[in-house]
């Protein structure tokens, strides 16, 4: 009888550093106590999968080359494209177990893109996994999304969070203190296929054509864009890349006012210059700061939906999942 094997990718909250990663800018996540277990057995030239709570079992057959986007049922375009990526001939046969729910903006899909990685016999570095899950995504979905998902799930630390520079690809662990609590909120799903992801990818394109690199600008360089609305998109990405720093520099000294007035400002700036967040995304967000013992809020993820989060004192807020800094992506004995 085939031994069976597990493999666990954490999910992820990313507490500031938001549309910087696919301009080369600052992201500022977390791996999180919450991903996806693949438990499985080897198989030879097919991948079968079953998954808690959703109906289907995925079935391809390897090496796999069609559409990644064609696979039924859905989920299993990610675990098609990432086999695509790797050029598998070795497959499995297992059960995939999940407590992120797809569409919370927790990074489901690049949990599941590197635990496919891992189980489909990936050696290389945790930055290699990343990218070729990174393409994957490409793959299946067809949206231009940066590396932060994929390398903070691939790299994360126990204990921190991680400050990543997505042009150099440098990830710096930034130790969470244990006196504060990371609460996530799941408000209402949202997919990036289909949404306006892919226009703010091209309206930060737009800038960097006028302005160079946004990575780089100076809000004085912002201010010269003709077009308001990629001035904006511009003027974002520039103020969030030093939010990021600042909101390391605040949480490694204690000053957890500070970091929570960060968050909650860059939520603003998603909501007035990004015209990423929605309606009830703001509602929550203005709700949940008005919470004695809160620090600050915000949206988290691409936008249009998903989860906010929220930083506070220890027991503050009951409603939610606390979540703890994880484990990056790896095999379990």
């Amino acid at each position: 009888m085939s031994e069976t094997l597990r493999v666990h990718a954490p999910g992820r909250v990313n507490l500031i550093g938001e549309h910087t990663d696919y301009t080369g800018g600052l992201v500022f996540p977390m791996a999180i106590n919450r991903g996806i277990t693949l438990s499985y057995t080897a198989a030879d030239g097919v991948v079968e999968l079953t998954s808690d709570g959703v109906p289907g079992v995925l079935s391809i057959s390897l090496p796999f080359d069609g559409a990644p986007n064609a696979v039924e049922p859905h989920w299993g375009s990610y675990i098609a494209a990432m086999a695509a990526e790797l050029r598998a001939t070795q497959g499995l046969r297992g059960h995939v177990l999940s407590d992120i729910p797809a569409g919370a903006g927790l990074s489901s899909s690049a949990a599941l893109e590197c635990a496919t990685g891992l189980a489909l016999g990936f050696e290389g570095t945790p930055l290699e996994l990343s990218q070729a899950a990174q393409r994957a995504e490409h793959r299946a979905t067809g949206v231009p999304t940066g590396i932060m998902d994929q390398l903070s799930i691939a790299a994360g630390v126990a204990g921190h969070a991680t400050l990543i520079d997505c042009h150099g690809l440098s990830v710096t662990p930034h130790a969470v203190p244990r006196d504060i609590d990371v609460v996530v909120r799941f408000i209402a799903h949202r997919t990036l296929e289909g949404s306006e992801y892919g226009d703010r990818v091209a309206e930060c394109k737009r800038a960097e054509d006028e302005i160079g690199p946004l990575r780089l600008a100076t809000l004085d360089d912002v201010e010269r864009i003709s077009e308001d609305i990629i001035r904006r998109r511009a003027r974002h990405v520039v103020n969030e890349n030093q939010r990021v720093r600042d909101f390391a520099a605040a949480l490694g000294i204690g000053d957890y006012v500070e970091a929570g007035r960060i968050i909650t400002e860059g939520h603003a700036s998603l909501r007035d210059d990004f015209d990423v967040s929605t309606a009830q995304m703001d509602a929550a967000v203005d709700g949940i700061v008005t919470t004695p013992g809160v620090f600050g809020a915000r949206m988290t993820g691409g936008g249009f939906g998903g989860c906010i989060v929220a930083i506070c004192q220890r027991g503050a807020l009951e409603d939610g999942w606390i979540v703890s800094p994880s484990a990056g992506a790896r095999r379990i004995d």
